[in-house]
């Protein structure tokens, strides 16, 4: 019998292998092990090789209305995903969720295919779930006042998410690339700093302001009181701080100043900002590590009607013409 739990093991080592990240593989398995679990609970299955296509389209039925957390991927997740411990039990699950579902097991699929594992890939001619995509918004310079505002300044770890926000704001990086930072890869006399472990697996550099290069010094001065640690955000044992303690953060003060505020959307109004200044979508890609420029070029896709008019307003031939 091809146990699934075994295959998943393989497969997580198969990514590991292949150098994916941390949370790209938390995902995989989370995903796996809740469709696992439906599976054996609902069809009895436990062999990966009698998973059947009808299993996989009745499973995305199943999770529409179930809603989020009614299952828990196995007894790891229970404190967290336990259904007394959610606010949001039971609410709809977003299409973008249900397309990362099924890319990652699709993705399971592909490779137990390709490893001859199973003759034939269920998730042949199942139809791609397609989420309709929301504008990403812009926050005003007020809001990201109240948001940087609301930290105290005096507590270590406020401080160490205070500065790591502000890096993200100015510099466009990843949560995960600054998190792999450490003091020598801050060049302050260039104002840049070297990302060593990103996304596309190359170093570049990213750049921030005098004012943001302040605040780091300070930082790491404060930072020198509390530990010895290597990395640029340590935690105060000087780990290197999970990833979810920066996402738990950002929730906690987004709800004391009453914005969301999200990493990423901070990496996306870092480009929407250097885009409305005038800067070009070729340096932009770069600094984003972005793929291809027409990755970059997406976000147009969700500037709002008053930003296009605002760099409008900046470009228009007329504007700029003595005629």
């Amino acid at each position: 019998m091809f146990n699934f739990l075994i295959e998943i093991d393989n497969y997580m080592t198969d990514c590991n292998s292949r150098g994916l990240s941390q949370k790209t593989m938390r995902s995989y398995d989370q995903t796996l092990r809740l469709f696992m679990r439906y599976l054996e609970d609902v069809h009895n299955v436990k062999d990966v090789r009698k998973v059947k296509t009808e299993h996989i389209k009745a499973y995305f039925t199943y999770i529409r209305e179930r809603g989020k957390y009614g299952a828990i991927a196995d007894e790891k997740t229970r404190h967290i995903n336990n259904l007394q411990n959610r606010s949001d039990t039971g609410e709809k699950v977003s299409e973008t969720t249900l397309a990362n579902y099924q890319r990652n097991i699709n993705a399971f699929f592909a490779y137990l295919y390709k490893e001859k594992v199973i003759r034939k890939n269920p998730c042949e001619g199942i139809e791609k779930i397609k989420p309709q995509r929301k504008v990403k918004s812009l926050l005003s310079e007020q809001e990201l006042q109240l948001f940087f505002r609301s930290f105290d300044l005096s507590k270590f770890h406020e401080f160490r998410t205070w500065m790591f926000a502000r890096l993200i704001l100015d510099t466009g990086a990843r949560i995960s690339e600054l998190n792999e930072t450490v003091p020598s890869d801050i060049d302050f006399r260039n104002n840049a700093l070297l990302l060593r472990i990103t996304k596309n697996k190359k170093e570049r550099f990213v750049y921030f302001s005098g004012k943001t290069g302040r605040y780091l010094k300070s930082w790491l001065e404060y930072r020198d009181r509390y530990t010895n640690s290597p990395h640029v955000f340590p935690s105060i044992r000087g780990n290197k701080m999970d990833i979810r303690t920066i996402e738990t953060a950002f929730r906690k003060h987004s709800k004391l100043c009453g914005v969301e505020v999200r990493p990423h959307q901070l990496r996306n109004n870092f480009a929407k900002y250097y885009l409305l200044n005038g800067g070009d979508f070729a340096t932009l890609s770069r600094l984003l590590d972005h793929s291809s420029v027409e990755v970059t070029q997406q976000i147009y896709l969700d500037f709002a009607d008053q930003e296009i008019s605002k760099k409008y307003q900046q470009h228009s031939p007329l504007n700029n013409l003595d005629i």
